[in-house]
């Protein structure tokens, strides 16, 4: 890694450490959390000299009494024997080896967090970086937890051990990351995630008892490189058991927009007692104001379902206590609390279809089933100003809980004024869609094929399609969510790859409505979900199935084959 990177990347871990520490302005480099800024040789660096000093450069002056071989070291095959030294002036530590580095072997540099600045700041967190000798760098273990020799370890103690590089996982495992007490092996699980392998032990740990861990030699990086030698080392169990946490949470906290229909989540660091997770443990607060819900325990996560939907707008409390526990008794540490708002409804002018309500299709000229057994349900086929003889292919094309009307109808009496009353109201209908402003419309185009979208108006000033994928309309809760799609000219939908619309959170069809410029077409083989208003016509492809309505103020509806329009 060249310094340049070395720098990059410190400079933006940096910004991140200025976080708790005593002063964030920058008085002769002191009060800022102290980072180390680049090393020499640079980390990864290859054919380094036999006779290397090591020098450490931090971004200010350290305090030099945390300047020791506990708190900087440089480890071979073991930890090199050597002196320091410190330059206030240029920052810089130097460790100079009592004897020369060995030929083609990997070093590992550390830097712990006992290093202080002269106002008490400490490191933020350990740094480690490797080098070579030769022209190969072998992977080698810079950290590990529980550290070398440390002691009064708690008895459920994860052991892990850090990485310089990434490494094959297909070489960690129970034969490659071992451990012992006495000459007795420990049955646990071994598992790799980025840099760092971990071993989960079956049982807990002995009390006062030392454990002997091993990284084997045979553990190799994603070149194929093993380490030099295997890295053991040692620690020493207390006599108590580290308490559970909550690890995650769903919600997180202060999260926003919150479904409103959502159950509320925590995930612990282990298994828990399930007699210990109710209603006590698990709570849900609306201010004051408890929120009932079951409260159910799977694996290492359990749940809060509110018995009905929370409000909207508001801010809720959740709460595992210290009443939670692992089976062994161990509770949680404190109360875990967490915060999160849920969402505010979007409220959309509605799109009222007065007496156009009643068709499942309403056309000007003509209706039309041309292949095939078509349905409609619960909804009625009307045509105006176009006559019965321009409805067409009924039968095959049924009719359940419905019937047709056409201009020329001299029965039911006054079914003429009816059509000329449910066109009026479809037009006014699709006006008022075409002029929605008020929350104002998303800008749409292309294909939203693919695309989950929020209730709201969504406006393209051309045509809109959905390929790609299906377009999903999530209402996040809120059952009476709505949609307006305003489309200037052709809205088509394509059946293969997606082409559907899917409803969830609560979404329901009779609230998605569909203002089309031109002419609407429902693609091959696909679900469609809302209400069609379309100034010419509507046309439902071989196969494809909605529910909702297809409205047209001037053309035609043409059932192609096998359609089916249900009542939203």
């Amino acid at each position: 890694m060249k310094v340049l990177n070395l720098i990059t990347i410190t400079a933006s871990a940096f910004l991140i450490l200025i976080v708790g520490c005593k002063k964030d302005t920058f008085v002769e480099n002191i009060g800022l959390c102290p980072v180390v800024v680049t090393t020499d040789p640079a980390d990864s660096a290859l054919n380094v000299s036999l006779n290397k000093m090591i020098d450490i450069t931090f971004n200010q002056k350290i305090d030099p009494q945390t300047i020791t071989p506990q708190s900087i070291a440089v480890y071979g095959q073991n930890k090199l024997e050597g002196a320091l030294s410190y330059d206030a002036e240029s920052f810089t530590v130097s460790f100079i080896p009592s004897s020369p580095l060995l030929s083609n072997t990997t070093y590992s540099g550390k830097v712990l967090t006992t290093i202080k600045d002269l106002n008490g700041n400490a490191l933020q967190q350990d740094y480690a970086w490797t080098f070579s000798t030769s022209n190969i760098l072998a992977p080698m273990v810079t950290f590990t937890d529980p550290e070398d020799e440390e002691i009064d370890v708690v008895l459920n103690k994860v052991v892990t051990a850090k990485f310089s590089v990434p490494m094959d996982a297909s070489t960690i495992n129970d034969q490659t990351f071992t451990l012992v007490v006495g000459t007795a092996n420990v049955v646990g699980t071994v598992s790799y995630t980025d840099t760092t392998a971990s071993f989960t032990s079956t049982i807990e740990f002995l009390p006062n008892t030392t454990y002997t861990a091993t990284i084997h030699s045979e553990a190799s990086n994603l070149a194929g490189t093993n380490l030099q030698n295997d890295y053991v080392w040692e620690f020493t169990t207390g006599s108590i058991l580290a308490p559970p946490t909550v690890v995650s949470t769903d919600p997180e906290d202060l999260d926003t927009n919150v479904a409103l229909d959502k159950t509320i989540t925590a995930t612990f660091s282990e298994e828990m007692d399930p007699a210990t997770i109710n209603a006590t443990s698990f709570t849900l607060m609306q201010g004051t104001t408890p929120i009932s819900g079951v409260v159910t325990y799977t694996g290492n996560t359990a749940s809060f379902n509110p018995n009905t939907d929370l409000d909207e707008g508001l801010n809720y409390t959740a709460t595992i206590t210290t009443v939670a526990a692992t089976p062994s008794g161990t509770t949680l540490e404190n109360d875990e609390e967490w915060t999160f708002r849920t969402i505010e409804s979007i409220v959309l002018p509605a799109v009222d279809l007065g007496t156009a309500e009643r068709f499942g299709i309403l056309a000007g000229v003509g209706v039309t089933n041309q292949a095939g057994m078509s349905e409609i349900h619960n909804l009625d086929v009307g045509i105006s100003p176009g006559v019965r003889s321009s409805v067409t292919g009924f039968p095959p094309a049924i009719i359940v809980n419905g019937e047709i009307y056409a201009s020329d109808d001299l029965l039911p009496v006054g079914t003429p004024a009816m059509l000329i009353q449910a066109k009026n109201d479809l037009q006014a209908a699709y006006l008022f869609a075409e002029g929605a402003t008020n929350p104002a419309p998303s800008s749409v185009s292309g294909d939203i094929g693919g695309v989950t979208l929020a209730p709201g108006i969504y406006k393209t000033n051309s045509t809109l399609l959905i390929q790609s994928g299906n377009l999903t309309l999530d209402a996040q809760g809120d059952p009476n969510a709505s949609w307006i799609f305003q489309i200037a000219s052709g809205f088509t939908t394509v059946g293969g790859a997606g082409g559907s619309v899917i409803l969830i959170g609560g979404a329901q069809a009779k609230n998605v409505f569909w203002q089309v410029g031109s002419s609407a077409t429902i693609g091959d083989n696909t679900t469609f979900k809302g209400n069609i208003l379309a100034l010419t016509s509507v046309t439902m492809n071989s196969g494809s199935t909605a529910e909702g309505r297809m409205l047209c103020q001037n053309g035609s509806v043409v059932m192609t084959n096998a359609n089916t329009i249900n009542r939203p």
